[in-house]
């Protein structure tokens, strides 16, 4: 008998990935894109107010209010932290401009510099796993607040690999709402044809985890690359019924 929390085609017929940090390393190059682009932003402020410069804490404050959200609700998120507010602008304002938009231009600017410049890097665990589910005849998608989703999928050269692609992007002409609402899973699922008690989800964010959950999905998987016990509490607290370092774990592929 297979263990509770494995993925079989008995069970499910879909499995839904994040992108950035489950199935390509960008998650890192995110967070350090993430961070210069604040701390840009709260030296030139605290000049402005004769104020301490706090810098952006990669350990904290990314996941905290950053990851996995849509850009500009990232942007937005992280200023109320601080107890800051900026007009929102709107998305075509230039990366310099001091808008919600403006910010969250300039962090897409730096993160497709670094992409352009170092490629992208796959994680071997998450492909085997989609190359073991495909075979079975279970449909993948990937669901994914990025707008550069597209991009990262061609050079990473996996875009065959998913019947599915939902990203920040199409859930704006959708009007979706971002995750930690399960908007864009339960629609990848409808799109898929699947009940999302037949699907299955698998994200490294906290507000992944808990999208996968409030949409009910049969099986919510946290992927803790870093091995760390923190990280796997937050991720089972917000959601997840597994959290693993490997993900082939869930199939017994190596």
């Amino acid at each position: 008998m297979s263990p509770p929390h494995s993925i079989t085609p008995e069970r499910f017929e879909a499995v839904l990935f994040d992108l950035d940090g489950v199935l390509t390393a960008t998650a890192k190059v995110h967070a350090a894109c993430w961070k210069r682009m604040f701390d840009e932003f709260l030296q030139q402020q605290a000049r402005r107010d004769n104020s301490v410069f706090v810098p952006f804490d990669i350990r904290t404050d990314y996941p905290r209010y950053v990851d996995g959200k849509p850009r500009y609700e990232g942007v937005q998120s992280f200023l109320a932290a601080r107890g800051l507010c900026l007009p929102y602008g709107t998305p075509d304002d230039p990366p310099q401009r001091r808008t919600v938009c403006g910010l969250g231009n300039r962090k897409n600017d730096l993160i497709r510099a670094v992409l352009a410049a170092d490629g992208v890097e796959t994680y071997p665990d998450a492909l085997s796993v989609v190359r073991a589910v495909r075979a079975w005849g279970l449909k993948t998608a990937v669901v994914s607040s990025s707008r550069n989703c597209r991009a990262i999928l061609a050079a990473a050269h996996i875009t065959d690999l998913f019947d599915l692609r939902l990203d920040g992007e199409m859930a704006a002409e959708l009007t979706l709402k971002g995750k930690p609402a399960p908007d864009t899973f339960l629609a990848a699922a409808r799109q898929l044809g699947v009940p999302p008690q037949r699907a299955v989800v698998i994200e490294d964010a906290l507000v992944g985890v808990q999208a996968g959950r409030a949409g009910g999905f049969g099986l919510v998987v946290g992927v803790a690359r870093r091995a760390q016990a923190d990280e796997a509490q937050a991720l089972r607290e917000h959601g997840a019924d597994i959290v693993v370092t490997d993900l082939r774990d869930l199939t017994g592929h190596d």
